[in-house]
C-alpha cells in the first residue's frame, strides 16, 4: 500500500458510499470505502496534496489539532504483534477510550478510519486494531499470527490491547465498539477480561451463537463460510492454523459436525451471557432482518437472555448495510433521512455510558424495530429508488413483546391452478411432490448484496407466476383485507410444519414466505432451510421449524404465499452428492396437519 499513489477523494466518492453502501463487487469492501480511508490516513500522517472534500479536510485538521496519531504494534497473546491505529487526545483531561477490533476483511482496521476520527471529536481516545491473522501481507493494517475466529487467543489479545490502552492512554473508562467480526470479539473480550475492565459494548451486525448462525436445522450455511474464508487477505493455508483449517474443511464437507458445533459454540457470546450479566456490561446490539452471515434469530435469543442495560436495533437490510456508511464516510447532506441513525445511536450509547452524558439513552425502549419495507421512495436516474421518508420504527420493552398474537394457515392440496391454498381449516390426506436438487428462481437473495439494496430503498422483486412449479411447491391466501392500509402486521418468527418424504434417505426443504402484489410481483418476507436425514424412503416424517424473525406490514389486497423448494445458493442441501434429481413429497396427515403459524403484532 505504501508504494501506491494516494487516491483522490471527491464528493462523488462519498456519494458512492452513501448511496451504494460498503460492499463492492463479489464479497469485497467497496473501492470507495478503501479510497476514503487511505486518503484520510495519508492526510493524518502529514502527506501534502491529498485531495479531500472540504468536510473531510476539516475533520483531519481538527483531529490533528486535538490528538496525536500513531500506528503502534501491540504485543498480543504469546507475542503475536497486532497492527493498530491510535488517536491520543492531547489535553490533560481524563478521557475514555473506545477500542475497536476490526471486522473480518482483508484491510483490517483501515476501512472505518473515518469513524475513529469522529469518535476522537466526541472526546474519546481511540485504539483500533486488526485481530490476529487478519489482513493482506505487507499492509500496515495487517496483524501477525493465525486467525482464531473469535476464539480464546482473540480474547487474550483483547486483554493485551486493554493493558496497552491503560499504559499509554490512561483512560477514564473503557468501551468496545465492533462491527461484524469485531462485534463478536468485543462481546467476548468484555466477558473474559480477567480484570473486568470493559464498561460498555457496541456490537453492530453481530452474532449471538456462531454455531447456530452457520449450521442450523441440519443445514450448513456454505456460501457465508466460503466468503469468510476468502475474505481474510490470504489463502486458507496461510491464514489459519492446522486445527482451524481442519474444522473449516470438516464444515465445508459436512464431516464431524458435532465437533464443529462445539468449536463454534465456544466462540459465541450467548455461551457466556451469564458472565456478561454478572459484570453488568451495558450492551448495544444491532442486526438486520435479511442477514446472510449472522441470522437474526440467534441474536434475538442472546438479547432476550441479557439482564444488563441493553438496546437492540433491528434494521431493514443485510450485514453491515445500516451502519456501514456511517462508519466509512457519511458526511453532511446524506441522501435519505434516517441513513445516519444506526451510527448516531451507537455513539449515543457510548456517550452515555463512557462520557456520562445525560442524553436520551436512559429513556430508550430496549428494542427498536424497523418494519420492511415501509419507507417511501422516488425513482431516480439509473433505474433505482431514493428513500424520501424512512421506514417506520417501533419501540418494544422486549423482543418477545413485539408479538401479540398469531393466526394459523393450513396448507391444502393442489387446486385448479396447480398451487395449494393457505386456508383457515385443516386439510389432510393430500400430498404434492416436486423434483429436488435443482436451483429455482425462489431464492433468499444474494449474499450481502440483496439486503444492502433493501437498505437503500430497492428491495428485490420476484415474478411469482414464473416460479418453476415442477421444482417447488406454492401455497397462497386470497387477497387479504384489514383495517387501514395493512392487512397483516407480521411480528416475530413464523413456524412451518410439513409432512415430508423422499425417494432417498434425506431431504432439504427451504421455506420462503412472500408478499404477493396484485400485479403478480412478490417480495420476500423471510425464509429458513431444514434438512432432515435418516429418512425411510417413501415414509412420511413430520418436520417443524421456525423461519427467521421478521417485522413486515403486508398491504391490503396482497396475498401471503408460502413456497417450498429443495435448494438455495446460500446453503448445503441433501442430494448434493447424487448425479440425478430426486423426488420430495410434502403432505398433511391427521394430528400433524401441514400449517403455517403466522406471528402478529
Amino acid at each position: 500500500m505504501t508504494s501506491e499513489t494516494t487516491p483522490s477523494v471527491t464528493e462523488a466518492t462519498l456519494t458512492d458510499i452513501a448511496t451504494n453502501g460498503i460492499w463492492g463487487p463479489g464479497h469485497s469492501v467497496s473501492q470507495a470505502v478503501v479510497d476514503v480511508s487511505r486518503a484520510l490516513l495519508a492526510a493524518l500522517q502529514g502527506e501534502e496534496g491529498v485531495e479531500l472534500p472540504q468536510e473531510l479536510a476539516e475533520l483531519v485538521a481538527d483531529v490533528r489539532r486535538i490528538g496525536t496519531i500513531g500506528l503502534p504494534r501491540i504485543t498480543g497473546h504469546e507475542g503475536v504483534r497486532l497492527s493498530s491505529f491510535r488517536i491520543k487526545l492531547n489535553d490533560d483531561a481524563p478521557h475514555p477510550v473506545v477500542i475497536v477490533p476490526a471486522g473480518w476483511n482483508p484491510y483490517g482496521w483501515l476501512p472505518f478510519l473515518y469513524a475513529y476520527l469522529r469518535l476522537a471529536q466526541r472526546g474519546y481516545h481511540v485504539l483500533a486494531y486488526s485481530p490476529r491473522g487478519i489482513g493482506i501481507e505487507g499492509w500496515p493494517s495487517t496483524s501477525e499470527g493465525f486467525v482464531d475466529v473469535a476464539g480464546p487467543n482473540d480474547w487474550a489479545d483483547g486483554t493485551c490491547v486493554i493493558d496497552y490502552a491503560q499504559q499509554t492512554l490512561e483512560p477514564s473508562r473503557i468501551g468496545f465498539l465492533g462491527e461484524s467480526y469485531g462485534s463478536g470479539i468485543s462481546q467476548l473480550v468484555a466477558a473474559h477480561d480477567p480484570a473486568a475492565r470493559v464498561d460498555a459494548v457496541v456490537a453492530l451486525s453481530t452474532w449471538g451463537n456462531l454455531a447456530t448462525s452457520l449450521y442450523h436445522n441440519g443445514t450448513r450455511h456454505l456460501e457465508a463460510v466460503q466468503a469468510l474464508i476468502a475474505f481474510t487477505g490470504g489463502p486458507m493455508e496461510q491464514k489459519f492454523d492446522a486445527e482451524t483449517q481442519q474444522f473449516l474443511k470438516d464444515f465445508l464437507s459436512g464431516r464431524n459436525l458435532d465437533e464443529v458445533v462445539e468449536w463454534g459454540t465456544r466462540r459465541s457470546p450467548e455461551t457466556y451471557v451469564d458472565r456478561t450479566n454478572a459484570r453488568g456490561i451495558p450492551t448495544f446490539i444491532s442486526n438486520t432482518w435479511h442477514e446472510t452471515l449472522f441470522p437474526v434469530n440467534p441474536v434475538l435469543d442472546l438479547f432476550e437472555r441479557l439482564t444488563v442495560p441493553k438496546r437492540l436495533n433491528l434494521w431493514i437490510g443485510d450485514h453491515g448495510a445500516p451502519e456501514g456508511p456511517g462508519l466509512a464516510g457519511l458526511v453532511l447532506g446524506v441522501p435519505f433521512p434516517g441513513l445516519a441513525e444506526p451510527t448516531r445511536e451507537a455513539y449515543a450509547w457510548l456517550d452515555h455510558h463512557l462520557l456520562g452524558i445525560a442524553n436520551e439513552v436512559p429513556d430508550w425502549a430496549a428494542v427498536k424495530s424497523q418494519s420492511m419495507f415501509s419507507y417511501q421512495t422516488v425513482a431516480i436516474p439509473g433505474g433505482t429508488n431514493l428513500i424520501t421518508v424512512p421506514a417506520r420504527r417501533e419501540a418494544h420493552p422486549s423482543w418477545h413483546e413485539a408479538t401479540t398474537g398469531s393466526e394459523t394457515w393450513y396448507l391444502t392440496g393442489a387446486g385448479d391452478t396447480g398451487d395449494g391454498a393457505l386456508a383457515d381449516k385443516p386439510a389432510v390426506g393430500w400430498s404434492r411432490e416436486f423434483e429436488a436438487g435443482a436451483l429455482t428462481s425462489s431464492v433468499a437473495g444474494e449474499l450481502l448484496k440483496a439486503g444492502q439494496r433493501e437498505w437503500f430503498g430497492n428491495p428485490g422483486t420476484y415474478k411469482f407466476t414464473e416460479f418453476e412449479r415442477d421444482q417447488l411447491l406454492v401455497w397462497s391466501t386470497d387477497p387479504l383485507t384489514g383495517p387501514g392500509e395493512v392487512a397483516r402486521r407480521i411480528r416475530g418468527a413464523a413456524t412451518v410444519r410439513l409432512g415430508v418424504r423422499s425417494s432417498v434417505d434425506a431431504a432439504t426443504v427451504v421455506a420462503y414466505l412472500y408478499d404477493v402484489a396484485p400485479n403478480g410481483t412478490a417480495r420476500i418476507i423471510t425464509h429458513e432451510p431444514y434438512t432432515v436425514t435418516d429418512l425411510t424412503p417413501q415414509v412420511n416424517t413430520t418436520v417443524t421449524w421456525d423461519l427467521q424473525a421478521a417485522s413486515y406490514d403486508l398491504p391490503v389486497g396482497h396475498r401471503l404465499a408460502l413456497v417450498v423448494n429443495s435448494r438455495d445458493p446460500l446453503y448445503s442441501y441433501a442430494g448434493s452428492d447424487l448425479p440425478v434429481l430426486t423426488t420430495t413429497t410434502v403432505g398433511s396427515v391427521s394430528g400433524s396437519e401441514a400449517r403455517l403459524e403466522l406471528p402478529l403484532g
